[in-house]
């Protein structure tokens, strides 16, 4: 895995494939210890450096998993580790279960739970610093000016030394950045978002605000949920579980418009003789403003498959073919980018801005 590059506009230098350790640990859908440590040592092997965990993953499990396969590996000076704050209970001493409803304070972006968050994880990683933290969810409620002050002081403090922001609207990643850049002190280098074939809407507010700020764009669930691997068929999805209906990748993906996309996918593949999956992936990465794409696995074929799409070079024609495909519908934000309306807007002439 080579071609490495940075996370927005930062000096973190990390992998084109990131990977995802939601498998990690306890749980229906994850791989045993035993099988987390062959992936871990695979993922190393073809080079990636860049390892992204979560508090909330297995309950916690999953990064106490992380921590000891870095050390184990004497690894910690070269990966690059990320992990995640903000959802309720996954290290608290109360939950949700107990009287009350649980601890208010044990969730959320403000100062008290981001302390405690990042105070548990260090712990659990059995490392004194992450590399870059991440605000998991955003909360609704809790000030952006209050976010960027605490965790522009755990950068300060060491404890930290990047921070970025996972599925929260756009306008609070701008105004984060912005807060930061006016301030003079640390701001967020990155988004976390769902990103895909078939989930392009991000791309209206999203990644120009991205660009704007000098944040890389990280995308999760690049194969949607498994969709894109091209394991299932339009004629027959009973028995698919988490994807025909309300899911953490929301909706069910099986819907017209999704199928004619992987339609498209598996022409391309056939044309390359390459698995759909791998297309799909290569697809995401060659995206503009697209920095490092989470990838997930609960067995080492998995993995490698994912990793072999990093060779994957796309010709314009087939980008183009994808990109026609799998264009979201038109919106009012992305609509004031049409080149027809700045023609109008400047007299009939093609103006382009430094930033394209």
């Amino acid at each position: 895995m080579t071609n490495f590059r940075t996370l927005g506009r930062s000096g973190l230098v990390v992998s084109p494939l990131a990977l995802g350790t939601m498998t990690f640990g306890s749980g229906e859908w994850n791989a045993d210890d035993r099988t987390s440590r062959s992936i871990f040592d695979a993922y190393r092997a073809a080079g990636g450096n860049f390892i992204d965990t979560s508090d909330i993953y297995s309950g916690g499990e999953s990064e106490t998993l992380v921590g000891r396969f870095i050390a184990e590996t004497k690894a910690r000076d070269e990966v690059v580790l990320s992990t995640k704050f903000a959802f309720n209970g996954s290290a608290s001493p109360l939950t949700a279960t107990q009287a009350g409803g649980g601890n208010p304070n044990a969730g959320g972006a403000g100062a008290k739970n981001i302390h405690r968050a990042i105070d548990a994880s260090l712990k659990r990683l059995g490392t004194d610093y992450v590399d870059l933290y991440w605000m998991h969810i955003w909360d609704g409620v809790t000030p952006v000016e209050e976010i960027v002050q605490t965790l522009g002081d755990l950068v300060r403090a060491g404890k930290i030394r990047y921070y970025g922001l996972s599925d929260m609207p756009a306008w609070v990643a701008m105004k984060a950045a912005t807060i930061a850049s006016e301030r003079r002190v640390p701001g967020p280098i990155a988004m976390q978002l769902e990103y895909s074939l078939v989930a392009r809407d991000v791309e209206g507010e999203y990644f120009p605000a991205a660009r704007e700020a000098g944040m890389g764009i990280m995308p999760w669930s690049p194969l949607a949920g498994g969709f894109l691997s091209g394991k299932y068929k339009r004629e027959d999805t009973s028995g698919t579980g988490r994807l025909s209906g309300a899911n953490p990748f929301g909706d069910s993906k099986f819907v017209d418009r999704n199928w004619d996309i992987l339609d498209v996918v598996k022409s391309v593949a056939t044309e390359i003789d390459r698995p759909v999956a791998q297309v799909a992936l290569a697809w995401a990465m060659a995206r503009p403003g697209v920095a490092s794409t989470l990838i997930g696995a609960s067995k080492v074929s998995q993995l490698e498959s994912n990793i072999a799409a990093t060779d994957i070079e796309l010709s314009l024609d087939q980008m183009k073919r994808l990109n026609e495909a799998s264009a979201p519908a038109p919106s009012f934000s992305s609509s004031l980018a049409n080149p027809a309306i700045r023609s109008m807007v400047f007299g009939g002439h093609d103006v382009v801005g430094w930033n394209e």
